[in-house]
């Protein structure tokens, strides 16, 4: 039974865990010590928007004690309509430290810890002290990032080591929840082709006629950007950039007499951030704080291993078991095979890469075992492989032999097998 002193807050919480049932698992022991397990459990929450704030509160009503939150974005007037933890006096102040306030205020008894900044600030000591991590994030590179982080830091003699990824996400009516146990069950790398990029706008389209608002958006961004602040990396999350790129449009806009350009679509176009629904993210919230609870406390079988939600015609959920990939470049042990035309040159390749559902990467470079085939960093060496751009595949590498290609936005190489049309 649960302690005499416990808030009355947990109470049927405790019930729960403190006998079995018919759809409890078999092994399970109920008690104080699953209680204790629960309350003692260290999680961290990536992300404190529209369904990081719903995560956050969930976990701290289903007796999580211990939280953790990371985001590096700060609060905007258009968060307000679904981003329920925070209010128009908090605009412009971090999202973690303002969530991680308001959470604690209304539930008496838990302790979060914001940390405002980039989960890559964060090195592997500090993802290994968590039991769980959950994520609400809207970005694929992120999702990728952590995901090769904690299956790189899983040693096989230790299995603390071992850090479960319970990820949650939602486009509009659409939602889906999953759960990662690195090493041993698929990851996000393995189905990236399920969230493939979307389709780009000409180029032509874009620096002559544009017809619509998203195509002067793009414009100041791929366009004026690269010809007025070539010097300056582009960072999305960074607001002084987004605000350039929003005067810039706005100015484009006006000679072709194209109306509707707000700082909030700019924003979404350069981010590519579908618009969120309130309902659908408490869904998606509700999924992936289950797999946490049942995780920390063994009550119940967790998720094997992904769920997916629509909404959009009625209440439709379907929960399948993901494949773990071979060739996935994260969790398996094979190249990725790629069929190529042999007379395509190095530069057009390396721009398919970033347009493949199956890679997605935005600035790879590239070798083999023998040569460095190109290299973005240091200059030096950009400077002496440039000349490979030119050259044809077939004038680089043999057929079917494997290439390593590294972006900057990861910790890992993705290894190719090309193969020759």
């Amino acid at each position: 039974m649960a302690s005499p002193d416990a808030p009355l807050r947990w109470k049927h919480l405790y019930k729960v865990l403190t006998k079995a049932g018919p759809f409890s698992d078999e092994d399970w022991v109920p008690g104080q010590e699953t209680i204790t397990s629960l309350e003692s459990s260290k999680l961290l929450v990536i992300g404190a928007g529209g369904l990081g704030c719903e995560i956050l509160k969930n976990l701290a009503l289903s007796g999580f004690k211990d939280i953790h939150v990371i985001d590096m974005d700060t609060i905007d007037i258009s968060n307000l309509n679904r981003q329920f933890l925070f209010r128009q006096a908090d605009i412009g102040k971090p999202k973690a430290e303002v969530a991680a306030a308001f959470v604690e205020r209304r539930v008496k008894g838990v302790k979060i810890t914001p940390y405002v900044g980039k989960i890559q600030d964060k090195d592997e000591d500090y993802y290994m002290q968590f039991k769980i991590i959950v994520c609400g994030l809207d970005s694929i590179e992120a999702r990728r990032w952590i995901n090769s982080t904690l299956i790189g830091m899983v040693d096989f003699e230790d299995p603390e080591s071992l850090k479960p990824l319970i990820d949650g996400g939602t486009e509009g009516f659409k939602g889906q929840a999953r759960v990662i146990l690195p090493t041993l069950s698929s990851c996000i790398e393995c189905q990236l082709d399920m969230h493939a990029p979307r389709p780009a706008v000409p180029l032509c389209t874009i620096a002559t006629i544009p017809r619509q608002p998203q195509h002067c958006i793009e414009w100041a961004h791929q366009i004026a950007w690269q010809e007025q602040r070539k010097d300056d990396t582009f960072d999305s999350d960074d607001m002084d950039h987004i605000g350039w790129i929003y005067s810039a449009a706005l100015e484009r806009a006006k000679q072709f007499n194209i109306p509707g350009i707000t700082f909030q679509m700019t924003q979404g176009v350069v981010k590519n951030i579908i618009p969120a629904i309130a309902s659908t993210n408490a869904v998606i919230a509700a999924a992936t704080t289950s797999e946490a609870l049942k995780i920390a406390t063994s009550c119940n079988p967790y998720l094997e291993n992904y769920m997916m939600y629509a909404g959009e015609e009625g209440v439709y959920t379907y929960t399948f078991e993901a494949e773990k990939k071979p060739d996935c470049p994260v969790c398996g042990n094979l190249a990725r095979n790629l069929t190529v035309d042999s007379n395509m040159t190095l530069e057009a390749f390396i721009e398919t890469l970033g347009e493949r559902p199956e890679a997605q990467l935005k600035k790879p470079s590239m070798r083999t075992e023998e040569k460095t085939l190109y290299q973005r960093f240091p200059p030096q060496l950009e400077e002496q492989t440039r000349h490979n751009l030119k050259l044809k595949l077939k004038e680089l590498i043999a057929d079917g032999q494997e290439i390593a290609v590294s972006d900057p936005a990861y910790t890992i190489d993705f290894r190719f097998r090309l193969a020759f049309q």
